[in-house]
């Protein structure tokens, strides 16, 4: 899925600067309890980070950028409690508004429709039968595919090629897990990629070449033909 979540590769985001050695966790006080309240939105939705990463990769420019990295936290726990009719839709916008002061009606609590859905396991890695589809020293290319649902298949990498530079334990795939579609492990490969690979025309003010790697699971990739 092609959204505002996928900025990599993309320009016009100015430098990047290293957080300080002693940068706190949690800068202001209601970052903590943005974060504790994601963590319980992911709980009573369905235990499912993927189906958070998606809901974050569905907000719009606003609800992404301009609130920040726990506002943007906040906006996605709201639509996965919405889309698990936890929340009625306009309700956390209704109970602020009421908070303020303002006499206004409240939307009716739905009746709540979670995911039918268990883990077979703890955590996210798992054990699957097949061995692995590529090695260490392998050429492969990233396939240039655009799901319409989710995805961790980064669009400046698709359709390039680079080198497995290690075989990871097979992994929940993100494609189906976030809609609820089953678990479906496969293998994740630490892939090389060149920048120059990336971007041919030069990567910014700086045209030292260098190399970067992407973590791809086996079915975003092909033999490098």
């Amino acid at each position: 899925m092609e959204g505002i979540a996928d900025l990599g590769g993309t320009t016009g985001w100015g430098p990047v600067r290293p957080p300080r050695r002693d940068e706190p966790v949690f800068p202001e006080r209601w970052n903590a309890r943005a974060f504790a309240l994601t963590l319980l939105a992911i709980r009573v939705s369905g235990r499912n980070v993927d189906a958070f990463r998606h809901a974050l990769e569905r907000l719009d420019r606003n609800a992404y950028l301009d609130d920040g990295y726990f506002g943007r936290w906040l906006n996605a726990a709201e639509l996965m409690l919405t889309d698990s009719a936890i929340l009625a839709p306009g309700a956390v916008t209704a109970r602020a508004r009421v908070l303020r002061g303002e006499q206004i009606p409240e939307p009716p609590a739905p009746k709540p429709r979670k995911p039918d859905y268990k883990p077979t396991a703890e955590g996210s890695l798992r054990t699957v039968d097949a061995p692995a589809a590529f090695a260490v020293g392998e050429r492969v290319r990233a396939k240039n595919m655009s799901p319409t649902g989710h995805t961790r298949l980064a669009g400046y990498v698709r359709g390039h090629a680079g080198v497995v530079a290690a075989v990871q334990p097979a992994a929940l795939l993100p494609d189906t897990h976030a809609h609820f579609l089953g678990e479906n492990p496969q293998y994740v490969y630490t892939v090389c990629f060149d920048s120059r690979e990336l971007w041919p025309s030069g990567s910014g003010t700086d045209s030292r070449p260098f190399k970067i790697t992407v973590e791809l699971y086996e079915s975003y990739l092909e033999q490098d033909s």
